[in-house]
């Protein structure tokens, strides 16, 4: 398990942005630590399927195409329906109906594409929210950046309740004080911060939802009134793709471009300060904490529902 203890966790996680696969596309996948299909039909659905080929284990994503919406495997010509079952085979007397790959379950909504993952096989057991703000035109459209970072889900997602950083890796003015309440799949924090600006300190307000480890909501006030869509996707095991989706109220001010703009740039070069730190510390079960550190036992106590038992995989595996 390298420097984690964790196996890859169970939740919604985005594979793609929405305007990254285009009608009648077919995209390879390698999320989870597996090689998984994308594909978008004529109806604009998206379809995500194990990636290799039953009959002599191409990979579908590579060379595939998709003929009357059907996925048709480079190699032999095999064509797969959006549920994973086998359409046609060209030179085939007798189908075998029975083989069929594994289809995941896909949502797309607030301009991604997300993919449900659990070690137990479990269908998902919440759904991903629709975020107002990304179909609201009193916001400005969305700008995206990601990034690829050596660690895992739960050791990135910890920095929302770490209060003390914020202050000594990021250099805001003055100490957060953060509150958390678990709900279930769901953890809502609320954090004060304070941030130098060329018009002098200014004080704000961070409102941040998690539903996960694969999606959170980060709603800034102060400066300017800013979303921030965060989505962490674990590739391998140690390795993640993060990708940022900063929305801006649009004010109908000039200024208002120009400020949510720089204030996007500060929030990128926070995260760029985390990324050697993430990449280079190790897990500790058993942590010495100290008051003003922020509620980390409780977030640690959150995260261990993302994680299925022994018991729970074997008993899926039963069925």
């Amino acid at each position: 398990m390298g420097r984690f203890p964790f196996p890859i966790p169970t939740g919604w996680f985005c594979v793609a942005w929405t305007t990254e696969l285009a009608v009648g596309q077919v995209k390879p996948l390698r999320v989870f630590a597996k090689d998984l299909v994308m594909f978008r039909t004529s109806t604009g659905d998206v379809s995500v399927l194990d990636a290799h080929c039953p009959h002599l284990g191409a990979h579908l994503g590579h060379g595939g195409c998709l003929e009357e919406d059907k996925l048709v495997c480079p190699f032999h010509a095999w064509k797969f329906c959006a549920d994973g079952s086998i359409g046609a085979i060209p030179y085939a007397k007798k189908i075998p109906k029975k083989t069929k790959l594994r289809a995941w379950n896909v949502v797309e909504q607030n301009g991604m594409i997300y993919v449900w993952h659990d070690l137990a096989g479990r269908e998902p057991f919440w759904e991903v929210p629709t975020i107002t703000e990304c179909n609201d035109d009193a916001w400005a459209d969305m700008r995206t950046l990601e990034w690829t970072i050596h660690s895992c889900n739960q050791e990135m997602a910890e920095n929302q309740v770490d209060s003390a950083h914020f202050q000594f890796l990021h250099g805001t003015t003055k100490m957060p004080e953060s509150s958390c309440v678990r709900d279930a799949h769901r953890l809502h924090t609320t954090s004060t911060t304070g941030m130098s600006t060329p018009a002098g300190e200014v004080d704000g307000a961070l409102d941040i939802n998690a539903w996960g480890f694969g999606f959170t909501t980060t709603r800034f006030t102060g400066i300017v009134e800013t979303l921030l869509i965060s989505a962490a996707t674990p590739l391998e095991d140690g390795t993640c793709i993060l990708r940022f989706g900063f929305m801006v109220r649009d004010l109908g001010k000039g200024i208002t471009g120009g400020v949510g703009k720089a204030f996007m740039a500060e929030i990128a070069r926070q995260l760029e300060q985390d990324i050697p730190v993430w990449e280079n510390k190790v897990y500790l079960d058993r942590p010495v904490l100290c008051d003003g550190d922020g509620p980390i036992g409780l977030f640690r106590l959150w995260c261990k529902q993302f994680y299925p038992t022994a018991e729970q995989i074997a008993a899926t595996q039963a069925h």
